[in-house]
């Protein structure tokens, strides 16, 4: 992997004068305080002001600052008119525009398109503050403000937009952000490198224009420039003759040949292209070779193009070996610099130790922010995760390789945590966006700089995973022993199939840093979904928690896993949910409310639900289909099997089930997922307040009992269990049950 400037080497800004503010200011009283006539670069974000390292705009604005710029905020703006984008003036330099630490609409709407009540990162929780596609927005009304000034667009939302992607709101294939927003440049992935080079050189005099060869960036051009190499990509393998092409998937060399990608076990098809050799080529260079992929007016109507190309989109991620790739979008071309190399643990240190004050905005007053209530507390020891899950946009957005802290930065901010208001010595968590891959990489730089697996544990963990936990077991050890540390949690989600690697790491983390329960994402039982979304086997889970078990039972302690399942996922049949809501009543899980899957934009489980292709093995239009669970009807019996104690859902599983020729699981006995009897309704509990007697019953006041007769009447949302003993099973949670819970919006860091 090609060396990176550091990021503490370039020459400050002559306005390092100024020295660091409180507070990024976000008014021009505050800018008149600080003794600024301007702002060098000013930030405008979809979430509220909050000046700690969990928050993309506190990371990038501190950054920027540290460089010598005068950086502004502008949170949260009033997005009907230009107004509030110039209540800082113009910047000297550019925009930065982010949605947020979330995609604005995954924000907004729930997996249901129902608009969600709150927005955890408002002041009060207050819904409603930011625009769908709030990236897009903010741009556009940049440049409404100040047309000539640079728009750099940046964060999670523009970093999973930036190639045309399915738009599950819309259910339409959307082009890049890039091309809507009208921003100049869009930062992707991990953006502290590209946006200082891109901040240095435009302080240096560059147009923004001129700005074309930094990692992890996309722009705008007419053409593919002069000397490099193109792959076209444009066209997949069609039944019939095919020509001899270049296949994307290979991992091209300078100086080797190389050939067609053929899948373990695949017979050849006579129709089909054969292997062909490419011979050692001097404009076969990978700095000088991008790849074309299918252009967005083909993979709109076409979704097995669609398919194809997010399949060769994430074969490109690793910076090791990456390619660029174009996309065409009308009359130009969409540009793809491979992704940013990765910070080293003295880069991530700098960047931690920034002087945030680690509290929102004095300008939010008392209004509490629920995302800040969330992770004040809380420290972030590394990034990105090489778990690969479909589903997941973090390995999209972070990258697979890990990039840790030094123990002594950790441990710095655990220090400076004591002096925020309210810190009672409870530390809620150390880990990232998973608990246990702190310092875990491939033993060999040479081999991960090659490696193009979408996953270094699935379908097993790869044996050249260094699965060593010493270092994160050495460092709880450490924060633990800090004067004035009480306890130190562990709230990420834990990568249970490394855990089991390391007993050693599983016993500390058991017996010191549980709090009573401890949340995993087995998500399935069931090899069907499971191999679609790259997680392993429910035998492993099993592992874990005999493991978990006897560390407790050792530790003399009472505790409980949470488990976490998805319902709908792409490969997903009924009888797939039907096994798992088995196995979750032999092992006395109640969900309380359950996750459907949700399209996020550019996941390749997104795609699959697109396209109905499986994009982890080779795409063509002959190659086999995924299940798909698009209908609202089949959505919610996955939820409800998910939910098989919930009487609210039996109805639609007595059908379920006898259409599947399983209404042997239907009866009262304890072999039985769901009874036969259907708790009283609505209707029923409003006649009997009126003392009059119900059409079917016997006798006023008696419980109703709908039995099971072929198509049982749906019970109202509003049913009650029939009894009380019925009741304490019905509502959620049996004393003594084991219970799962929502899970917790992720931040990305």
């Amino acid at each position: 992997m090609q060396a990176a400037k550091p990021l503490f080497d370039y020459p400050k800004f002559w306005a390092e004068c100024f020295g660091p503010a409180p507070f990024l200011p976000m008014s021009r009283e505050e800018m008149d305080q600080l003794g600024w006539d301007s702002c060098d670069i000013i930030i405008v974000t979809g979430d509220a002001y909050v000046d700690h390292p969990s928050f993309g705009m506190a990371i990038i604005g501190r950054l920027l600052e540290a460089q010598g710029f005068r950086v502004g905020i502008i949170a949260q703006p009033d997005w009907r008119s230009k107004d509030d984008f110039m209540k800082l003036g113009q910047p000297n330099l550019f925009f930065g525009v982010a949605a947020g630490n979330m995609d604005s609409m995954i924000n907004r709407y729930t997996a249901d398109k129902k608009i969600r009540s709150d927005d955890a990162y408002t002041p009060g929780g207050l819904a409603g503050k930011r625009p769908d596609r709030a990236s897009l927005v903010y741009s556009q009304r940049c440049k409404e403000a100040y047309s000539e000034t640079p728009v750099v667009l940046g964060g999670i939302e523009a970093s999973l937009r930036r190639i045309a992607h399915y738009d599950y709101w819309q259910d339409k294939v959307r082009r890049s952000i890039l091309m809507d927003a009208t921003a100049d440049i869009l930062l992707y992935g991990n953006a502290e490198r590209a946006v200082v080079e891109i901040a240095q050189r435009l302080a240096a005099g560059q147009s923004v224009e001129q700005i074309t060869d930094v990692r992890g960036t996309a722009f705008v051009r007419r053409d593919t420039p002069e000397g490099w190499f193109e792959v076209d990509s444009t066209r997949i393998d069609r039944p019939g003759k095919v020509d001899k092409i270049i296949n994307p998937y290979v991992n091209t060399q300078d100086t080797a040949a190389c050939a067609i990608e053929q899948e373990k076990g695949e017979q050849e098809d006579p129709n089909e292209a054969k292997v062909v050799q490419l011979l050692a080529h001097p404009r076969l260079e990978r700095e000088r070779t991008v790849i074309r992929l299918p252009s967005f007016e083909k993979v709109r109507s076409d979704a097995v193009l669609y398919a194809h190309a997010n399949r060769v989109l994430h074969l490109e991620t690793n910076p090791g070996n990456a390619r660029a790739l174009v996309q065409k979008h009308g009359e130009v071309d969409v540009w793809f610099n491979p992704p940013p190399i990765p910070m080293s643990t003295e880069e991530m240190d700098y960047v931690f130790g920034m002087p945030y004050a680690r509290v929102p905005h004095p300008a939010y007053g008392k209004e509490k922010i629920p995302a800040y209530e969330m992770i004040r507390f809380s420290v972030n020891i590394m990034r990105g995760c090489f778990g690969g899950c479909t589903f997941c946009s973090i390995t999209e957005h972070e990258g697979r390789i890990i990039q840790n802290r030094s123990h002594e930065s950790i441990l710095a901010e655990i220090e400076e945590m004591k002096k925020v208001p309210g810190f009672t010595g409870v530390v809620s968590d150390l880990g990232g966006p998973t608990a246990n891959m702190y310092r875990i990489a491939c033993k060999d730089p040479e081999i991960e700089r090659h490696c193009r697996k979408p996953s270094c544990v699935w379908p097993g963990i790869c044996e050249n995973l260094n699965t060593d936990h010493s270092s994160l077991i050495e460092l709880y050890r450490k924060a633990r022993a800090l004067p004035g540390v009480k306890k130190i949690l562990i709230a990420s989600g834990l990568r249970y199939d490394l855990a089991v690697e390391s007993p050693e790491y599983v016993k500390e983390l058991v017996t010191h840093h549980v709090g009573g329960y401890l949340k995993i994402a087995p998500e399935h039982t069931e090899e069907g979904p499971l191999s679609k979304m790259m997680k392993p086997g429910i035998g492993t889970y099993d592992a874990f928690k005999r493991m978990f078990e006897k560390f407790s039972k050792e530790a003399g302690k009472e505790q409980y896993l949470i488990p976490y399942f998805i319902a709908a996922h792409p490969g997903t049949t009924d009888e797939d949910m039907m096994n798992l809501a088995l196995w979750l009543k032999r092992n006395g899980f109640r969900a309380d409310q359950v996750q459907a899957f949700y399209p996020s934009p550019m996941a390749s489980a997104t795609a699959m639900y697109h396209s109905g292709k499986n994009p982890l093995r080779k795409v063509t239009y002959k190659s086999d289909g995924v299940t798909i669970v698009k209908s609202d009807q089949q959505r919610r019996l996955h939820k409800a099997f998910l939910r098989y104690h919930d009487p609210k859902g039996w109805p639609m599983l007595r059908e379920a089930l006898e259409r599947m020729g399983r209404a042997d699981l239907i009866g009262n006995g304890k072999h039985h997922l769901i009874p036969t009897y259907q708790p009283q309704t609505d209707e029923y509990q409003s006649a009997r307040r009126k003392n009059s007697t119900p059409a079917g019953s016997k006798k006023a006041g008696k419980p109703l009992l709908t039995q099971h007769t072929g198509l049982p009447p749906r019970a109202s949302n509003g049913s009650k269990p029939w009894n009380k003993a019925e009741e304490g099973k019905a509502s959620g949670y049996a004393k003594g049950k084991k219970r799962t819970t929502k899970r917790q919006p992720n931040i990305p860091r």
